[in-house]
Formats: structure tokens, C-alpha cells, sequence
């Protein structure tokens, strides 16, 4: 019996401001408080991005609302957090985000079969304003065949 990934975030809107490129999982450091918030799916990645410094990655942005049941030791809902990665794969992802027009951006949060909170990250480059169009177009394009399709098989 094989446990799958629960989600708790994803970043819709990245996709839609984003070309993602690459993809790398990283492991983050959480108080034992900001576990629990994630236990209720209280979490938000929009307007959140990755930092390389000092040879380490660190998320930034991310709002981990308040554990319901804390107390004191509840911690800030936006600091920022480290995350776990190789340290060739921080250098890739350093060399990745010096490159003109390219970004490190949390894609979604979600436990692992192991019950460990994961981030994956995605190298993305900045869509304009008509290839934002042109993928609304292209999915609507996509949704309108599927709702012909499913008529034709109704019927």
C-alpha cells in the first residue's frame, strides 16, 4: 500500500505568470507550531519566491498562518524559511536565477509519503502579456473541445 503526496499549497497563479522550466524538490525547516498549521491546509505561496545567499536557499514570502491551538510559541506567519538542498543543486539553481529573466518560485507545498513537508521549486522565466493570452486561448480552445466531445458522447 503505497501513501501518496498531500497536498497543502500550490501556486496556480505562478503558472499562469511563469514558463516553468525545471523542477527540484527541497525538504524546509518548520517549528514544531507551523507543522501543525499545515496539518489544517492553512498555508499560502502566492507572491513567494526562492533567495540564494551565502550558499544557502531560503524561501521567502511564505504565509503559514498561525497554529489555531499554539501559544507563545506560535512563530512569525511570513519569516523567512530554509530550505534542505544538495549543495550542487543550490549552485544550479544560483546560476539558474543570475540568468536574465529567470526566477526561483515555489510551485506547491505538500507532506510526503514519509509525512515530511516538502516544497517544489520551480526555475520559471517571465511569461508577456500575449503569451498569457495566448495559453487562456489555448486552454479555452482545449475546454470547449472536451464539452463537445462529451455531447457527442451523450447522445
Amino acid at each position: 500500500m503505497k501513501k501518496e503526496k498531500t497536498y497543502i499549497a500550490q501556486n496556480r497563479k505562478a503558472f499562469h505568470d511563469y514558463f516553468v522550466e525545471d523542477r527540484y524538490e527541497a525538504g524546509v525547516v518548520l517549528a514544531g507550531t507551523e507543522v501543525c498549521s499545515l496539518r489544517e491546509n492553512s498555508c499560502q505561496l502566492r507572491d513567494s519566491y526562492v533567495l540564494i545567499r551565502k550558499g544557502e536557499a531560503w524561501l521567502d514570502g511564505v504565509y503559514i498562518a498561525p497554529y489555531s491551538h499554539g501559544s507563545i510559541f506560535n512563530v512569525d506567519s511570513k519569516r523567512r524559511r530554509k530550505l534542505l538542498l544538495h549543495k550542487r543543486e543550490i549552485l544550479k539553481l544560483e546560476q539558474c536565477s543570475q540568468q536574465k529573466g529567470y526566477t526561483l518560485i515555489p510551485l506547491s507545498m505538500y507532506f510526503s509519503p514519509e509525512g515530511r513537508v516538502k516544497v517544489e521549486v520551480g526555475v520559471c522565466k517571465g511569461k508577456k502579456n500575449y503569451d498569457k493570452r495566448e495559453a487562456m486561448a489555448k486552454r479555452d480552445a482545449e475546454r470547449d473541445i472536451a464539452r463537445t466531445l462529451k455531447e457527442r458522447q451523450q447522445h
